[in-house]
């Protein structure tokens, strides 16, 4: 058995403001808001399947993605497309190739949605 396991543990995202952050991670992704801030700068989003960390200690204007490091499934991307408009989030790109489309939070984070 090797000693490195071929899966995915947790996913670090660069946010400016931990608070603000994590609410508005929870509320894009219908998550309640009741875990706590760890150490005053990690909050870790109750997520099924691989985690997400938010970390205000790690970010910095280079820190930011740039590039779409993992997707946010759907099972309906107009649906989801549709949602993230109405939350006012900034979308980057138009539904490509019936499959995904892209978006930024807050903080300049480049985030995908794709269909699963």
């Amino acid at each position: 058995m090797k000693p490195i396991f071929n899966q995915v543990g947790t996913i670090f995202i660069p946010v400016k403001n931990i608070e603000e952050a994590s609410h508005w991670y929870c509320e894009i992704l219908g998550l309640p808001r009741d875990g706590e801030i760890l150490y005053g700068h990690l909050y870790i989003l109750p997520m099924n399947g691989t985690g997400i960390v938010l970390d205000s200690k790690i970010f910095s204007e280079e820190n930011v993605i740039k590039t779409p490091l993992f997707h946010f499934n759907t099972d309906n991307i107009e649906n989801a497309f549709e949602y993230m408009k109405s939350m006012n989030v900034l979308l980057t790109t138009d539904i490509k190739h019936d499959h995904y489309f892209n978006f930024k939070d807050p903080d300049g984070n480049h985030l995908m949605v794709c269909k699963c």
